[in-house]
């Protein structure tokens, strides 16, 4: 069966341009539009569309990024379990979000959804698919991590639901502190099925299911604490949390490993860094 990626890539660039519209509306600022391109004769080739906000009214910093790029050599990083692919040709498409709000009551989020398809020297084109979204708060509350997480169960099922859920909560782990970065939530790699059971178009549909349950997972919970009262207390304490997500995108998340060595755009793949953060020797806030 022939691989449809302009529906994919046609899906994507709505996704972006829908959630896009939410926040800006949300903030009250615009996000900056900066499209690239990728020439051809390159490590790669293709293009992509960066928004992002900084210093907003609500989002201190947040990015919505869609790319979507072509190699001759997929790289090491997107092989780990397909060893059979490594240096095929490919092409990869997806949006990325972070979002570092300003009020530290407020959770930090990322969400993904992304396609690969390579094409090895003897067999048919293969593409999977991956994502899923996270929630991170600097001051926990129950109730948002809740419907956060009943929102992504809604969104996939309860049967992908069991099984995504624990893999997030094992992937967004910094094993070298021996603590998780956030609630939690859903996470996906290298998913694909045969096709009787419905191959590319059944990968696609789960990350459109994804995609689409975003926004009603983290803006109720945004409009709950954005106004509540904060100090320098509590925005210390965020500086230092934050910390541990740039720890862990920079050492341990593969997607920041498969942009950065295969010769992706550094400033699109680093809107995912908050725009303040702190480390302190041996710190333990207070109770």
């Amino acid at each position: 069966m022939a691989i449809d990626t302009g529906a994919v890539r046609a899906y994507l660039l709505g996704l972006q341009a829908r959630i896009v519209a939410a926040l800006e509306a949300a903030d009250g600022k615009g996000f900056v539009s900066d499209a690239w391109t990728r020439p051809a004769g390159g490590a790669l080739e293709g293009d992509g569309l960066t928004r992002l906000v900084e210093e907003g009214a609500l989002f201190e910093r947040g990015g919505c990024n869609f790319s979507h790029v072509r190699g001759t050599a997929l790289p090491p990083s997107a092989t780990q379990h397909r060893r059979e692919l490594a240096g095929a040709p490919f092409e990869a498409m997806g949006v990325s979000l972070v979002l570092h709000p300003r009020n530290p009551y407020v959770p930090t989020v990322h969400m993904n959804v992304r396609m690969l398809a390579a094409t090895p020297a003897r067999g048919a084109t293969v593409s999977w698919f991956g994502g899923g979204m996270d929630l991170t708060p600097y001051y926990g509350f129950e109730d948002d991590a809740r419907h956060f997480h009943r929102s992504c169960k809604a969104a996939i099922g309860s049967g992908l639901y069991a099984r995504f859920k624990p893999w997030c909560d094992e992937y967004f782990f910094l094993a070298h502190r021996g603590e998780p970065r956030g609630v939690g939530g859903i996470f996906f790699d290298d998913f694909v099925l045969p096709e009787e059971q419905g191959g590319h178009e059944a990968g696609f549909a789960l990350i459109r299911a994804t995609g689409d349950a975003f926004l009603d997972a983290y803006l109720p919970i945004v409009q709950r604490r954005r106004e509540l009262p904060y100090g320098e207390r509590e925005r210390d304490f965020q500086a230092w949390r934050r910390g541990r997500y740039v720890e862990f995108n920079l050492v341990w998340d593969r997607g920041t490993h498969f942009g950065l060595h295969g010769g992706g755009r550094a400033e699109s793949i680093l809107m995912s860094m908050p725009p303040l953060a702190r480390w302190r020797y041996a710190w333990q806030p207070e109770p």
